[in-house]
């Protein structure tokens, strides 16, 4: 009776690891929807719509972006939390976000423990952007500008309140020593739309979807947000060497329900990890001033578990809240 047990249990295991390994080598066959919970235009659609054209190329099979925005997210992020676990719907987007939501909004999912990750795609930094109304060049300038004008600066909060950019912001203020009131928006490229026409006045903003404008004229860039000096912006500085220690921007990353298969997540990491390795796509990325990343999914997995408590640090000690 015993050898029957033991053997059924190892018949189990052979026909659990038989449908593993067909499951990822079928795998896809149908079309995979990448989830973009920010409109058109953004770091995040930038990004997945580069990724889409390159998965649907090697394994042809179409990839469709569904941009879904609002609410930060986190409606979409529970969305995709409650989806078939079989690697055809997954979500691309600002992680920063993902890991800031637990500290300001009691969320219906836990990013923990309901949500595969798959890759970090990459990080570009928040570029310190005003209205060519603003007048200030440095970040010196628009501290002295923002303070005479007593809070009648308005900041736009790209991708919502409570998203990584608004929390630059409140961070750059609150350390800088003035206030300016905040406009949510639903992505960042609506943001710069009315940067540009001088309805708002400042904000931080991913460079892979900002540069552009400021190369064209349009708006002004201050500094960078990332620790060292970017080269694709030759002398420009960071905004780390006026307030010491400034870090912020847009950590791009790609998530799948949990329970999706793990040989499936290794497939789609290893895919992506050839994608940034292109030449094609590493021209484009440096060009948007965005750094491919190479974390495996366990790492991207160890980032979101150490950055959710830091971000929790700075947001109690800034007393940051949203309404």
């Amino acid at each position: 009776m015993k050898y029957l047990h033991y053997l059924f249990i190892a018949l189990a295991s052979c026909c659990l690891t038989l449908v593993h390994a067909q499951t990822t080598s079928s795998y896809p066959n149908k079309p995979i929807k990448i989830i973009v919970p920010f409109p058109a235009g953004g770091t995040s659609d930038v990004l997945a719509r580069m990724v889409g054209q390159k998965w649907t190329e090697a394994w042809g099979q179409p990839v469709v972006i569904e941009n879904r925005p609002g609410s930060n997210g986190n409606l979409v992020a529970d969305v995709l939390a409650k989806s078939a676990p079989d690697g055809y719907t997954l979500i691309l987007m600002d992680v920063g976000n993902l890991v800031i939501s637990p500290a300001l909004y009691k969320l219906p999912f836990n990013v923990l423990t309901d949500f595969a990750p798959v890759a970090m795609v990459g990080y570009s930094p928040h570029l310190l952007v005003v209205s060519s109304q603003i007048h200030a060049n440095t970040t010196a300038e628009l501290v002295a500008y923002a303070k005479s004008k007593k809070g009648a600066l308005n900041f736009a909060a790209a991708a919502g309140m409570g998203s990584a950019p608004h929390l630059a912001g409140v961070v750059f203020a609150k350390r800088s020593g003035f206030d300016w009131g905040y406009v949510p928006y639903k992505g960042g490229a609506q943001a710069i739309t009315d940067l540009i026409g001088g309805q708002v006045d400042v904000t931080f903003n991913g460079m892979v979807a900002t540069y552009p404008h400021v190369k064209s004229g349009k708006i002004k860039l201050i500094a960078v947000s990332s620790a060292k000096r970017n080269a694709q912006l030759g002398d420009v500085p960071t905004v780390g060497e006026t307030l010491t220690g400034f870090l912020t921007g847009s950590w791009q990353g790609l998530l799948a329900p949990a329970g999706t298969p793990k040989s499936i997540i290794d497939k789609l990491n290893a895919e992506l990890l050839k994608i940034t390795a292109m030449s094609d796509i590493k021209e484009r990325l440096n060009t948007l001033g965005a750094e491919p990343s190479n974390m495996s999914s366990e790492q991207f997995g160890q980032w979101l578990k150490e950055e959710i408590p830091a971000m929790a640090k700075i947001v109690r000690e800034e007393k940051i809240t949203v309404d």
